[in-house]
């Protein structure tokens, strides 16, 4: 039977300095992040002890990369909101705390934005004259590099492995005709001139169907085998093939879309479905290099589909599902028939014209803005102008962003993005970290995600393990918490 769809984003902000266009990214990341902690709170580092990256879900395993060393003294550190918030190679990252929805989800997705405005505000104090730190929400340079926006998904440790690549792979190749975040030209060498614009950001930097790798030859399915919770019960499904979303709408139906496939493929409602695709890396890139949503990619069956026609037979699938059986891990049966109303209407839309849903997707907002500067000044697609437009799409200054210009209409209430800012989930053990932050800081010598490790004064360390994603909660330790005078007083309370 499926699980609780716990899930969150990580994302890698790009960064520039005006001013000073040949500034170490590295170290400008550290001065961003290390201004917004020094407003905000004092620093808990992170806990590595635990961090398996070289595990693979095939049953292999690899040494940790080499670089693994250099990012324990780079700036990391966990917030009051259950998140982290680090330097991740050359880049700010914001990792969202566990959430219980994909509209909690994207809810602490949103907070991260806000996270990053307000460390931009802060690093001010710390640039020379003249200076100033930018961040953009996008996922690549235009130099040939690429940075990440990463989902994460709780699943079943039962389900096959090979059966979640199989089900799961048509859905991750088709999805970005809603939550790509739309590109001008390509960056495959040999390919400029003949691509003009694109669904998604990432299409042009998968070179596998399935791998351990995120940043060379990366996979459409990504076998990390890192659960960050008990691994004899639970997977951490790490998705690498998502685009930053700053459409609301865009990010909610990636969550939500993907969090039903994975319920479908816990329940076995996918076992008989044959909708596997030839040459999934090929047709990734096929179907980003469409707008016009009209290109066919070929089925192991014989057939020829369009993206939306395979789009469409997930959701028809997930709408006699929901019928069946209410999908309780990703909502309350309200909050799922909206989520699939919201999925119909998108793909009927995208079928009818998609420009009808230039003020809800981010890729349909990109190229509107594109197309109307470039007819209005008769520019050709490789014109700089129109790559500045692409790019200012992604800056997340409120005075500078054109996704804030586009009209993008909204999922939340800005007030609750403020509290996000700050206060945990309460469904999720987020609480129990973020709590244990905000009250006892000073006593936790590092947390990650799956315990926190506490320093009394007294020796040794005591380390309080969260191997349960749905404990630690509000309902479960919020009484003990703040009826704790101290850590000491809060570890003796679990104890008992």
């Amino acid at each position: 039977m499926a699980i609780a769809k716990v899930c969150g984003i990580e994302t890698e902000y790009g960064i520039s300095v005006l001013g000073s266009p040949d500034a170490n990214p590295i170290s400008v990341s550290s001065v961003l992040i290390n201004a917004y902690v020094s407003e905000v709170a004092g620093r808990v580092g992170w806990d590595f002890e635990t961090e398996s990256p070289g595990n693979d879900a095939r049953g292999f395993s690899f040494e940790a990369p080499g670089n693994a060393e250099m990012e324990t003294h780079l700036v990391n550190t966990v917030l009051t909101n259950g998140a982290r918030l680090y330097v991740d190679h050359a880049h700010p990252e914001y990792s969202s705390p566990e959430c219980i929805s994909p509209k909690q989800a994207l809810l602490y997705d949103k907070a991260g934005e806000e996270v990053l405005r307000r460390a931009m505000k802060a690093s001010k104090r710390f640039m020379p004259p003249g200076q100033e730190i930018v961040v953009y929400k996008n996922n690549s340079d235009r130099k040939g590099n690429s940075y990440g926006c990463h989902e994460n998904y709780m699943m079943d440790r039962a389900v096959p492995f090979a059966k979640i690549v199989k089900q799961l792979t048509p859905f991750f190749v088709t999805r970005q005709i809603f939550c790509g975040a739309g590109k001008l030209g390509t960056e495959i060498l040999g390919s400029q001139g003949e691509v003009s614009f694109q669904l998604s950001q990432r299409a042009d930097f998968f070179e596998e169907e399935v791998g351990l790798e995120t940043t060379l030859k990366r996979p459409i399915i990504n076998t990390r085998d890192e659960p960050h919770a008990d691994a004899t019960r639970f997977r951490r499904l790490h998705v690498i093939l998502g685009d930053a979303n700053l459409s609301e709408f865009s990010t909610f139906l990636k969550l939500a879309s993907t969090a039903v496939v994975l319920s479908m493929i816990e329940d076995g409602v996918l076992d008989d479905v044959e909708l596997q695709i030839c040459s999934p890396v090929q047709a990734l890139r096929k179907v980003s290099c469409d707008p016009g949503l009209k290109v066919t990619v070929d089925t192991t069956d014989g057939r020829s589909m369009t993206a939306l026609e395979i789009q469409w037979s997930y959701l028809e699938m997930a709408k006699k599902y929901f019928e069946r059986e209410g999908i309780p891990t990703v909502g309350t049966s309200e909050e799922v028939a909206v989520l699939l109303g919201l999925w119909e209407n998108t793909l009927s839309q995208l079928e009818e014209d998609p420009m009808l849903l230039r003020q809800r997707l981010d890729w349909v907002a990109k190229l509107n803005l594109i197309q109307g500067y470039k007819e209005r000044h008769s520019l050709g697609w490789n014109d700089p102008k129109l790559a500045a437009i692409d790019l200012q799409y992604h800056d997340i200054r409120p005075e500078k962003s054109l996704a804030l210009r586009a009209g993008l209409e909204t999922l939340l209430d800005s007030k609750d993005v403020d509290m996000a800012v700050f206060e945990p989930p309460k469904e999720t053990r987020a609480y129990f970290r973020g709590k244990c932050l905000e009250k006892f800081g000073e006593s936790i010598a590092a947390a990650n995600w799956d315990s926190l490790i506490f320093d009394t004064g007294k020796d040794p360390l005591r380390r309080v393990p969260m191997m349960d994603p749905l404990k630690g909660t509000f309902d479960h330790v919020d009484g003990l918490i703040q009826s704790s005078n101290s850590a000491l007083e809060l570890l003796e309370g679990l104890g008992a």
